[in-house]
């Protein structure tokens, strides 16, 4: 939005706002977050092993550091982040063979929740309408077995 003023001699100087909550159509990060989370069916860590059996493909998106430093999570496909809606949208001439069906349940996986909320947002609009994403993703699943060891 520009905010605009008008000197004593009748010039008018205007300046952009940096703020984006003052743009219309623009949100921040956390609204953002928000707002993909709002048709997100999200799961519990205690949960995922239960959706695993019942045949949810459940993909990491960590950077290979964080698998480097805290270790894999059993059961996933590992698909990096950048790639993600072309390996799994059914349409993509580059989609994994085990994304073929649009109606599968998909649990994305981050390191702490965040960053898989707005892929799962993104995947459901590309038609994967059961994507989701792990609350508190990898950490919170780790934490979860750690406790129970």
């Amino acid at each position: 939005m520009k905010q605009c003023h008008t000197s004593d001699d009748g010039a008018a100087t205007c300046q952009r706002s940096l703020d984006p909550s003052d743009s219309p159509g623009h949100l921040t990060i956390n609204q953002l977050l928000l707002e993909s989370r709002t048709g997100l069916e999200r799961v519990h860590a205690s949960d995922l092993e239960r959706e695993m059996t019942a045949g949810a493909l459940v993909v990491d998106t960590r950077p290979v550091d964080q698998r480097d430093r805290d270790g894999d999570l059993p059961g996933a496909v590992v698909i990096d982040r950048n790639v993600l809606e072309w390996r799994l949208d059914p349409s993509s001439p580059h989609r994994l063979p085990i994304a073929d069906d649009p109606a599968r349940r998909i649990v994305v996986v981050c390191n702490e929740g965040y960053s898989s909320s707005l892929a799962a947002h993104t995947l459901q609009r590309l038609g994967l309408i059961r994507a989701t994403d792990l609350i508190g993703g990898f950490q919170a699943w780790a934490a979860l077995r750690k406790q129970s060891d």
